[in-house]
């Protein structure tokens, strides 16, 4: 191809737009999805804690809160409570569970109550709370000093084991998805809300809010800090 010399002043002008609009187009042709035979990027790792003193740290904790929990040893099962079947706590009689775990066997034998303010046994509810597709045994007692208590029970391997008892003044207790929310009033005026997870061993303390109502009748609240403190098996934190 024969080119006058002032075709190829202008090709050679025109070879650097060329090349800087290629760069352009390469960058933009992958901003959404991979290109052909691309292999997809590994999933990052989220970061964990690691303790820069390992000496001064009692446990490593996986996440806020969890060295809390490790303070307290894993629920035992029920001695008292022969394995149970297939149906696991879905088809359990309740009042059997309750007589074979000596914190509630004194209110096992109560009757049966259907609205506040009686003193007995609520009617016992299934949820499942651990995430693995079987209910979990929810009791709540009402007794005479207008105090509430309420055990959860979950089952593996046909073994039952109380993962959390708590009580409280006039308790109403709610799911939140996952998480059990545990509300109740407290002595100084103040409503109390605490929120449970299932941990992998138990319903743990995730959060806990006091609030109290103004001159006008809004809530306000005393404090909602996360605190990832457990309920011991006696209630206490």
């Amino acid at each position: 191809m024969n080119l006058t010399r002032r075709h190829r002043r202008l090709l050679y002008r025109a070879v650097p737009f060329a090349v800087a609009a290629a760069v352009v187009l390469a960058g933009c042709g992958s901003v959404d999805e991979l290109g052909t035979g691309e292999p997809a990027p590994s999933v990052s790792v989220q970061p964990r804690p690691e303790p820069l003193w390992p000496a001064w740290s009692s446990t490593s904790s996986e996440a806020p809160g969890a060295e809390t929990a490790t303070h307290q040893p894993p629920p035992e099962p029920l001695a008292g409570l022969p394995k149970l079947g297939k149906g696991g706590l879905g088809t359990v009689d309740f009042r059997k569970v309750l007589r074979a775990d000596p914190r509630l066997k004194p209110l096992a034998d109560r009757g049966e109550i259907d609205r506040p303010g009686q003193v007995g046994l609520r009617p016992p509810l299934r949820t499942d709370l651990t995430g693995d597709g079987r209910p979990e045994l929810l009791v709540a007692a009402d007794t005479e000093s207008g105090r509430s208590v309420l055990t959860v029970y979950t089952e593996r391997e046909g073994r039952v084991y109380p993962v959390l008892f708590t009580t409280g003044k006039r308790v109403r207790v709610e799911t939140l998805g996952p998480d059990l929310l545990v509300r109740g009033h407290c002595t100084d005026g103040g409503e109390q809300a605490v929120r449970f997870h299932w941990d992998g061993v138990r319903m743990s303390t995730v959060s806990d809010i006091k609030s109290y109502k103004n001159k006008s009748g809004k809530k306000t609240e005393g404090s909602g800090e996360t605190d990832g403190r457990t309920r011991d098996t006696d209630g206490r934190r």
